[in-house]
């Protein structure tokens, strides 16, 4: 396992960020399954079992910004092409620090394995756990290098009455300590905004190349 990348982004977790140098770096993956991108402020770091000359070459093929290059369309397209993983999106990622109490509703544990919300999260994360609100779903599990991650799922006809936000501050509440991270994409504007109700702050670019 890569500590590198937990370092990174404990440390982060706790407000203190990468230098921002404009480098990148190369480290290997924390796990056979979790490999990807993290863009910070002018400061990349690239953890994929890959040779670091070949991976330094496509970022100087991607551009002529080094700041841009990591999350560059180009250079995903050569990780993706070389790998034969996919990259779904890339992500914000966000981070609150954990709660004490209870959460601010009445949350139902899902025991499942079959679930469709169950099955899909085990896809990306381990020790997963999933809750049923009223109009909602939470998802908590360990993700890259072993982070609280969270996501959550709001019905169409629950919409627009601030579960979202309550969802995500449960999230808060549930994780064991330390802190709860969760992924954004930049264009849910929505999500954004209920993840930031919430108290997650904004950490950095995320793009997680996934195994098919």
């Amino acid at each position: 396992m890569s500590d590198e990348v937990a370092r990174v982004l404990e440390a982060a977790a706790r407000g203190d960020f990468p230098v921002p140098d404009g480098t990148t770096r190369i480290v290997p993956q924390p796990s056979p399954r979790d490999a990807g991108v993290l863009a910070f402020t002018a400061h990349s770091l690239v953890f994929l079992d890959e040779d670091p000359a070949w991976i330094r070459g496509e970022l100087a093929a991607a551009g002529s910004d080094p700041l841009a290059a990591s999350m560059s369309p180009l250079f995903l397209a050569s990780l993706i092409r070389r790998t034969g993983r996919f990259v779904g999106t890339v992500d914000l990622l966000t981070v609150a620090p954990a709660l004490p109490g209870e959460p601010p509703l009445p949350l139902r544990a899902i025991e499942d394995p079959e679930h469709p919300r169950v099955a899909r999260a085990r896809k990306y994360r381990d020790d997963v756990r999933v809750w049923r609100a009223d109009g909602g779903v939470l998802v908590l599990g360990r993700a890259v290098a072993g982070r609280w991650e969270a996501a959550v799922e709001v019905d169409e006809d629950a919409r627009g009455r601030g579960l979202g936000v309550r969802l995500a501050l449960a999230a808060r509440h549930l994780v064991p300590d330390g802190h709860v991270w969760a992924q954004q994409s930049p264009g849910n504007a929505r999500s954004v905004r209920a993840f930031q109700a919430a108290g997650y702050r904004a950490v950095c670019a995320e793009a997680l190349l996934v195994a098919r």
